[in-house]
């Protein structure tokens, strides 16, 4: 899946891999220390702010819409325990 941005889509694929490897190789082993992807992923999630801008998207109309869903359906709870 491509990132929404297209300058985005190559720190999005550095991020997966990271992800993946860190995943794999150190938190299935019990190291739950995520700080070795935290460089790329700072540079990704400023490019995706960048293009969020460009794009006229604000994060709370992307809640809104989420929310708005989960009022439509009784079967879904949101979860405000998560940050």
């Amino acid at each position: 899946m491509n990132s929404l941005g297209k300058d985005c889509n190559e720190l999005k694929r550095q991020y997966d891999a990271c992800f993946n490897m860190w995943f794999t190789e150190r938190f299935l082993k019990g190291d739950s220390d995520e700080s070795m992807c935290a460089p790329i992923f700072k540079i990704y999630q400023e490019c995706v702010k960048k293009a969020m801008q460009e794009q006229h998207i604000e994060l709370r109309e992307i809640e809104a819409d989420y929310n708005a869903g989960d009022r439509d359906n009784p079967d879904t709870k949101p979860d405000h325990t998560k940050s």
